[in-house]
């Protein structure tokens, strides 16, 4: 008990003496970082998920081309989940003497379950966001179907056997996407009027989804439920199948602010190391006195180490608090720039907060705290006697293995802890070798130098391992922020190149030939930014290399014994890229094929196999010619197979095209659709608004975690700084006593410091451009490029922030008399 009693007079002395100051806060700062970035962090991702369910009006969809088993939704209901149902089918509409080919969308009573559904009350009217659907014996228009079809609301509109009153105009629906099946013009009705239609019947081409919203782990146990029961038509979606872009575009920036979160561990352990570090330094003479009046090894350790175990607990609880206090104000901040949904983060972000402030307690402040029981009491007689010569080697190997079992529990991601990890090795590593030939090449500058210069120089290498390690933390502060700021840019500018200004977001199917001309010459009348037309044909893979092949392949939900889509071309399409195999000569007569990359991975199929596709009743045998890799995300149309000319030339085509229409250009699809009423037209639109808003938001998001770390970094560069104040005030108050001027002392202080801001800037680049490389290429699994910029970028940063802070910092020791800083000597 009176050993706990000491300890805790100690504590309290240390605090009143300010000794803690800088330890305290760096264990403060250390647990609200990683508690508020991963609690801001996990409660946006939830956000996001949430938000990107719109895409499927739900969290799951199953898809199935008939009704499923009853016994089915009785389960997901037994289980909580809530449910709702659409049926979509493209049929022909009428109103007295119109008709037109429409994608009919039947919903029941609880769609959506996800996402905003808006009608208004006359076409192309003040959008209203409703809670459900039309009402049974009603039916909602797509605002183009009104002067197409010449109704008004009010009006009767016909779908198979039944007539209908239209009561509105259907504005948006969160999964317009879903299906090529509910594509173009559409009416909205109500589930509960399909049969009186009779238009569904057996082998009608329809689409059923059922959609289904819960908690995570509910609806995972009901899809593994499911699984088991489904057959080779029936899939079960979620927003990675339903909308591949926006899944990727979310895992891509979960890993960035995954990334961002390891990198503020980092950096705490770093700032907790270096405040541990001037907190042991400035106690050597404590403990000596200490030492010499009999207290031992042990009792030094304990003292010391209840001192910091309950200065850890309680940083840990201050820094839970700035840690919700830090993700609640920022959230609310910026709620009206990301989804604001109300889920919570739970506990685990405080659990990761509090295990990292004391992981980092005991890896990086323990250590050199350890060492003072190894004084020696001669330091009462010696100032220059000190910890003794204990090995510090593996201090650097705890630390290591501390910030990697950290990063890894943090993120689970160990591609993404190596990649780190690697660059900051990397720059230790370099740090060392440059650092001792920087500082023999100071020696010779500095006796050649002027008096500013050989102060500063003088500086440097009487601390030459200290200023090793200043180097060290200055560059791996840097190369964490370049990282940050290399990995938001390329992720933004991929975004931005995946859908630029003027991205098609209009489709047309089933151009006959004889209206190829006609439909180009109207479209570029109208001056429509378009691609070529394409042809398509249709067939199906029926062997490969001599074998069946059914049911062995699933394109995006059809399976290879159903037809895809073929196509040929003279030369290699626009945004393909050839990866094996060689393109046709364009006389060529023999029966060639060019694969996409993964269709044919999947297949297992190279250069020089054979095919046979089934065409109707005819059987097309052709030969692998190359393999290539698409441009998915470019919205313009792509083929998993393109034959030469002369092996299709043979079979009846319907051609297709992209195009882009301006918002304020929408009328014109009443005129297309008015002269080429049997053309399919594909509305990509509002799925590529929300898209684009989707990705805005993720994009925010990463602007916000950004400005967070970059405060971090900010801090590790001040606790860098003041590891060496002491030894400065020290130091100058010898020169100034000694008739040096305070324009002497800043001059030297601007050179040394930006000399250490030069060298951290160059290493910090260096070490940037490598963990860049494998973060782009093995985590985000994204194409890397080098940055030129930043090698200007990197070394005038380090010498504009390193010396702007360093002599703002170190100030005191220009203003502190020399005389105050003497009598502790």
């Amino acid at each position: 008990m009176e050993g706990f009693s000491i300890a805790l007079r100690m504590l309290r002395r240390d605090w009143r003496g300010g000794e803690l100051g800088v330890l305290m806060a760096a264990l403060v700062i250390a647990v609200a970082i990683v508690s508020g970035v991963n609690s801001f962090t996990e409660r946006l991702q939830a956000s996001l998920e949430q938000e990107s369910h719109q895409f499927l009006a739900a969290d799951m969809v199953l898809t199935s081309p008939r009704a499923v088993p009853e016994e089915w939704l009785l389960e997901a209901e037994k289980q909580g989940i809530r449910q709702a149902e659409t049926l979509v089918f493209p049929t022909m509409v009428f109103s007295s003497d119109k008709m037109y080919l429409a994608g009919v969308k039947a919903v029941s009573d609880h769609y959506p379950l996800r996402g905003r559904l808006t009608m208004s009350v006359e076409a192309y009217g003040e959008p209203i966001e409703v809670a459900a659907g039309p009402k049974p014996g009603n039916v909602w228009l797509d605002s183009r179907l009104f002067p197409l079809l010449d109704v008004e609301i009010g009006d009767q509109l016909s779908v198979g056997e039944a007539s209908f009153a239209i009561t509105g105009a259907v504005r948006s629906e969160p999964d317009r996407g879903a299906s090529f099946l509910g594509y173009g013009p559409r009416v909205l009705m109500h589930m509960a009027d399909i049969a009186s239609t009779e238009v569904v019947q057996p082998g009608s081409r329809v689409q059923y989804r059922f959609l289904f919203a819960g908690s995570e782990s509910v609806l995972q146990g009901f899809s593994q439920w499911l699984e088991s029961r489904l057959d080779h038509v029936q899939k079960i979606l979620d927003v990675a199948d339903g909308q591949p872009r926006i899944s990727e575009s979310l895992d891509r920036a979960e890993a960035f602010l995954l990334l961002a979160g390891s990198l503020g561990v980092v950096l705490a352990g770093v700032a907790i190391a270096l405040a541990a570090r001037r907190f042991s330094q400035r106690h050597y003479d404590y403990v000596a006195v200490m030492k010499s009046l009999g207290a031992s090894t042990a009792q030094i350790n304990f003292l010391y180490g209840f001192s910091f175990l309950t200065l850890g607990l309680v940083a840990t609880l201050i820094g839970w608090f700035l840690g919700w206090s830090i993700q609640q104000v920022v959230y609310r901040m910026f709620e009206d720039l990301v989804p604001a949904v109300d889920v919570g983060s739970g506990y685990r972000p405080y659990l990761i907060g509090g295990v990292t402030g004391m992981v980092c307690l005991f890896a990086f402040a323990w250590p050199p705290l350890r060492r003072l029981a190894h004084v020696s009491p001669l330091r009462v007689l010696r100032r220059d006697v000190g910890a003794g010569a204990l090995k510090q080697s593996w201090d650097y190997v705890l630390g290591v293995v501390a910030i990697m079992a950290l990063m890894f529990w943090y993120s689970g991601d160990i591609k993404l802890t190596l990649a780190v990890q690697a660059g900051v090795l990397f720059s230790v590593f370099v740090i060392t070798v440059i650092a001792f030939i920087f500082l023999r090449g100071g020696r010779r500058l500095g006796t050649r130098a002027g008096s500013a210069w050989r102060l500063a120089m003088a500086g440097l290498l009487r601390r030459g391992k200290e200023n090793a390690v200043q180097a060290g933390v200055f560059s791996l502060a840097i190369m964490l922020l370049l990282i940050l700021v290399l990995v938001r840019t390329s992720l933004i500018e991929e975004w931005r190149v995946q859908l630029p200004e003027n991205t098609p977001n209009h489709f047309i199917l089933n151009v006959p030939v004889h209206q190829q001309q006609a439909v180009a010459k109207l479209m570029d009348g109208y001056d429509i930014v378009r691609e070529p037309l394409y042809p398509m044909v249709r067939g199906r893979v029926s062997q490969v290399n001599g074998e069946a092949t059914a049911n062995q392949l699933d394109l995006e939900g059809d399976y290879l014994d159903r037809e895809i889509n073929l196509s040929w071309s003279e030369g290699l399409p626009e945004g393909n890229e050839l990866l094996a195999g060689q393109w046709w000569q364009a006389d060529t007569t023999k029966a060639l094929v060019s694969m996409e990359q993964e269709i044919a991975e999947r297949l297992g199929v190279s250069v020089g196999d054979k095919l046979v596709f089934q065409i109707g009743p005819e059987a097309l045998a052709v030969e692998v010619s190359s393999i290539r890799k698409l441009d998915w995300n470019s919205m313009k149309p792509n083929f998993y197979m393109v034959l030469n000319p002369s092996a299709l030339s043979s079979f009846p085509a319907t051609y297709m095209t992209s195009f882009y229409l301006p918002p304020e250009n929408k009328i014109f699809l009443n005129s297309f659709l008015r002269q080429f009423p049997t053309i399919t037209v594909i509305e990509m639109d509002v799925v590529i608004d929300q898209i684009k808003s989707i990705i805005d938001q993720v994009t925010q998001a990463i602007e916000l975690v950004l400005l967070v770390i970059l405060f971090a970094g900010g801090l590790v560069l001040v606790a860098g700084l003041q590891s060496s104040l002491d030894q400065r005030l020290q130091e100058n108050a010898i020169v100034r006593a000694l008739g040096g001027r305070s324009s002497l002392i800043l001059g030297s202080l601007i050179i040394e410091f930006s000399s250490l801001g030069l060298l951290a800037g160059i290493l910090a680049t260096m070490g940037a451009e490598l963990s860049v490389y494998f973060l782009q290429t093995l985590v985000l699994d994204m194409n890397y490029a080098p940055h030129p910029w930043l090698w200007l970028l990197g070394p005038l940063a380090g010498v504009l922030i390193i010396g702007g802070l360093g002599v703002w910092g170190c100030r005191k020791t220009i203003s502190t008399a020399p005389i105050l800083v003497l009598r502790e000597l």
